[in-house]
């Protein structure tokens, strides 16, 4: 059961981000996120297992940005702001979170409280240019351009138009040094199941597109970004799991696989 009283929240439609933080092991989340995460589960099983090492590379991206210095954290499609998401994991930097979602961003901002460290913002990722050219965004960075950029299991929800678009923006608004973390979700674009095809309409249900491309066509839509020295990275090797933690059957018979990726500007 949901810790908030949020006004304004419709608890009886199933949000993507409460139903995220369910998967996380969260508490802000209502009957109706829980009965849809229960439902995709019951499609693809091992779901809550790949959703949980996203959320632990970005725990881990924001760990080693910070402490490379970066005091500038600007995070897109950022859904619930809870207590394991990047403020948490750098702690003394400053944190933009955004999410396009109204339901996700007055619950956010109630998680956000009055902490002076974290802005929450409602913004489409397709606005992002939009977004960092805002007053409010200078304001709160104090004009500083050399920032960590977060998208975070977002890519399976965009376009290719719109990821072209949306690293061109971000890059071209960045100053040199800045970095942008995205993790790539993949498949056997080759390969289809039942269930496959009704947890996707299970997001389109939502009101979220959802569509998956391969390693190769996700990294050319990220240019000009460079890539750092690590390249993409399995989530397992990038978390540094054990050989074998991510087992054939948590590929679902589709060929899965997650990808993390730091660029830089250089």
């Amino acid at each position: 059961m949901t810790t908030l009283d949020v006004t304004g929240v419709n608890p009886h439609v199933p949000n993507a981000a409460r139903l995220y933080d369910h998967l996380l092991g969260g508490t802000r989340n209502f009957e109706a996120d829980r009965a849809a995460a229960a439902q995709m589960t019951a499609l693809l099983p091992a779901m809550p297992k790949w959703i949980r090492m996203l959320r632990a590379s970005l725990q881990q991206f924001a760990r080693r940005l910070a402490s490379e210095g970066f005091t500038q954290f600007i995070d897109f499609g950022s859904g619930l702001p809870t207590e394991d998401h990047v403020h948490a994991s750098a702690p003394g930097a400053r944190v933009i979170y955004s999410d396009r979602d109204a339901d996700t961003v007055a619950h956010a901002r109630v998680l956000v409280g009055d902490d002076p460290s974290v802005l929450y913002l409602q913004s489409d990722v397709q606005a992002a240019k939009e977004l960092l050219e805002s007053e409010v965004v200078q304001r709160f960075t104090g004009g500083e351009r050399r920032v960590a950029f977060g998208a975070n299991g977002l890519t399976v929800f965009m376009k290719e138009d719109e990821i072209r678009t949306f690293c061109r923006d971000l890059y071209d608004w960045a100053a040199p040094g800045s970095k942008l973390f995205l993790t790539y979700e993949t498949k056997d674009l080759a390969k289809t199941t039942p269930a496959w095809e009704q947890f996707e309409a299970s997001f389109h249900s939502m009101g979220e597109a959802f569509q998956l491309f391969t390693l190769e066509d996700y990294l050319d839509m990220s240019r000009p970004w460079t890539l750092d020295a690590n390249g993409p990275m399995p989530l397992e090797r990038f978390l540094g799991y054990p050989e074998g933690y991510i087992t054939e059957a948590d590929r679902e018979g589709l060929g899965l696989e997650f990808y993390a990726v730091i660029f830089e500007k250089t």
